[in-house]
């Protein structure tokens, strides 16, 4: 695999996971009793545990994504 395809493949990666993030942080931000009345329809979850559990997601899924997508992503621009 040569570095332009690479690049490629981190870029839309990036793209393409950073979208979810934020239409994940905004779907918890516009619509909190929405998710929290499915998950409690299927487990019984007090509101503070499932918020814990939200905002924990949400915090290690922008932080692998800043390892494991950007950081390659532009350590390949600069290094290009």
């Amino acid at each position: 695999m040569d570095t332009q395809r690479l690049m490629a493949f981190l870029m839309w990666c990036t793209i393409i996971n950073g979208a979810v993030l934020i239409a994940s942080t905004i779907g918890c931000i516009l619509a909190p009793d929405w998710g929290y009345d499915i998950q409690s329809s299927w487990f019984d979850i007090p509101r503070e545990t499932i918020n814990v559990t939200i905002y924990s997601f949400l915090g290690t899924f922008k932080i692998l994504w800043l390892i494991f997508n950007v950081t390659p992503y532009v350590a390949l621009r600069i290094v290009k």
